[in-house]
Parts: C-alpha cells; sequence; structure tokens
C-alpha cells in the first residue's frame, strides 16, 4: 500500500469512527445536533485524530479510550471552525467547499452548535474513564483532559482567538511576536493536544511528551504560515473556501508581514526540524513523518 492508498484508508477509518460517536438527530434538541453533525461530517483532512493515533502508534499504541479522545479533539476543531466562520469573526460563507454552518442554520444556531460540540467534547472523552482498566489508565486518562482543557482554552486555542481578533483593529500595534502568539496558540495548541494525548495515552515518559509538545508546535506553525501562503496564492475551487479572506479583514499574517519568500523559507526549516525531532525516537513511524511532510506542504 503505498502513502496515498494508506491515507485514505486511515482517513476511512476515522470517518467511520466520528460518525459512530455522533449524537442522535432527535428531541426538541433535535436541531442543534443536526447542525453540529453537518458541521462534524463537513470533510477535512481529520489531521488532529490522525496525529494523535499515528502518535499513539510511535509510542507502541493506546487502548480503547484513544478513540474517544480523537473523537473529542476533532470536535473541539469543529466548533472553533463554526464560530470562525461566523459573522462577528471571520464571516465566511463557504468551508471545504459547502455553505458555513450559519448559512444553512442561522446565527444562532451555529453559536448553539459550537457551544454544544465543545461540550459534547468533553462527555466524550470523560466517558474513556468507564472504560479504564486500572489506576495506571485512570491517571493516563486525567493527564490527557488536562491536556486537552488547556491547549483548547484561553491558555490555548481561545487565547490565540483573542489575540487574532485584537490584532483586526486597526489601532492595535500588531508586532512579530504578538503574530506569533497568535499562530502558537489558534493553530499550534490543537496540533500539540493532538500529538501529546496520542503520547501520553500510550505511556510515552514525561521528557518524551515535552519533546513531542516542541515538534508539534512546529508543525503548527508550519501548517499556519502554509495557510497564510495558500490564502494569497491559491483558489476558492482547490482551497473549498474563499482565498483573500485575510486581506479582507484586514488580517495581518506572516505572508503580509514578512512576503512569500521569507515565509516559504521559514515553513521548510520548521518542518525539517518537525521531522528531525520524529525520527530521533527509538521507534520510527514512517507514515508519520511522510504524514507531517504532505500537511506542511499542501496545496489546500
Amino acid at each position: 500500500m503505498n502513502f496515498k492508498e494508506e491515507i485514505q484508508y486511515k482517513t476511512g477509518q476515522i470517518e467511520k469512527m466520528i460518525e459512530a460517536y455522533l449524537p442522535k438527530e432527535d428531541g426538541y434538541q433535535r436541531t442543534v445536533i443536526e447542525a453540529m453533525n453537518y458541521a462534524v461530517l463537513g470533510g477535512g483532512k481529520r489531521l488532529r485524530p490522525m496525529l494523535m493515533a499515528e502518535t499513539a502508534a510511535l509510542f507502541g499504541g493506546a487502548g480503547e479510550c484513544l478513540a474517544r479522545f480523537m473523537m473529542a479533539l476533532e470536535c473541539i476543531h469543529t466548533y472553533s471552525l463554526v464560530h470562525d466562520d461566523l459573522p462577528a469573526m471571520d464571516n465566511d460563507d463557504y468551508r471545504r467547499g459547502r455553505k458555513t454552518t450559519h448559512i444553512v442554520y442561522g446565527e444562532g444556531m451555529a453559536v448553539l452548535a459550537g457551544d454544544g460540540l465543545l461540550n459534547y467534547a468533553f462527555e466524550t472523552a470523560a466517558s474513556a474513564f468507564d472504560h479504564a482498566e486500572d489506576t495506571t489508565e485512570i491517571q493516563k486518562i486525567a493527564q490527557a483532559l488536562q491536556i486537552l482543557g488547556k491547549k483548547a482554552g484561553i491558555y490555548g486555542m481561545i487565547g490565540g482567538q483573542c489575540a487574532d481578533l485584537k490584532a483586526e483593529d486597526p489601532e492595535e500595534n500588531v508586532t512579530k511576536d504578538m503574530l506569533l502568539y497568535i499562530h502558537e496558540h489558534k493553530t499550534a495548541a490543537l496540533i500539540q493536544a493532538a500529538m501529546m494525548i496520542g503520547a501520553v495515552l500510550a505511556g510515552a515518559e514525561d521528557e518524551a511528551v515535552s519533546r513531542i509538545e516542541k515538534c508539534a508546535y512546529n508543525i503548527g506553525i508550519a501548517f499556519q504560515v502554509q495557510d497564510d501562503i495558500l490564502d494569497v496564492t491559491s483558489s476558492l475551487e482547490v482551497l473549498g473556501k474563499p482565498v483573500g479572506s485575510d486581506e479582507k479583514n484586514n488580517k495581518l499574517t506572516y505572508v503580509s508581514m514578512h512576503g512569500l519568500e521569507e515565509s516559504r523559507k521559514q515553513v521548510e526549516e520548521l518542518s525539517r526540524e518537525a521531522i528531525t525531532t520524529l525520527q530521533s525516537f527509538r521507534e520510527r513511524n514512517l507514515f508519520l513523518e511522510k504524514l507531517v511532510e504532505q500537511l506542511i506542504y499542501r496545496e489546500k
């Protein structure tokens, strides 16, 4: 099986797992659940759950609780996209080639769908305690929950989103440090959560988890810089969402601050360092290394 076939197979397996964990669309809350499921099933690379699973494999694999955290992280990622697309944020009508959740269900229901996905994420992750076999596994789940909460919260993704909104203010003096903070927290934090949780659930030592955190930081920054590049160089047909939205919303990006050439150079340096870190562990996961390379240099 070549890499393209393998990634298609693994993505298909993750899709089946996600579908199995989706809440049933019934009761008086049916509409919000429909909106949640519409958002989750909107396609995408399933990057974060795949990174979690492959990092766990790097350290010998994890048990049944891994899938619950994979689903939880995808819910958190999806809720952030639902809210990002709202008129109060990025005001986008399309995501992955489809109409965004607020265009289909209305702004109010989209807000609730995002809220629902965030809560459902922790409900799903916490259910792993019901299947823990011993005290050691309980401790792993607890540590994974702490990582998930911190990387998704005010000291992680939400903190990055806050700084991102502040940066849109014409009176805000956006520095290189502030822009890096936005990328580190808004984008890299959830990639760190994915890989750190995979390592923790697989029983990796603290030192190894710290190295994975730094590796995921590099991947996240490179991923976001590449996203900034694509917003300038790609098209709606290729990207699946409007291009030029950063300029439209007066957003300062890595590209607008450093230019295309320097941005591409930074992507190269960060990706090389990340892959070198992955290669430094006793066991190798060649698929994970190739996955990181493909994700960073993606065209959409």
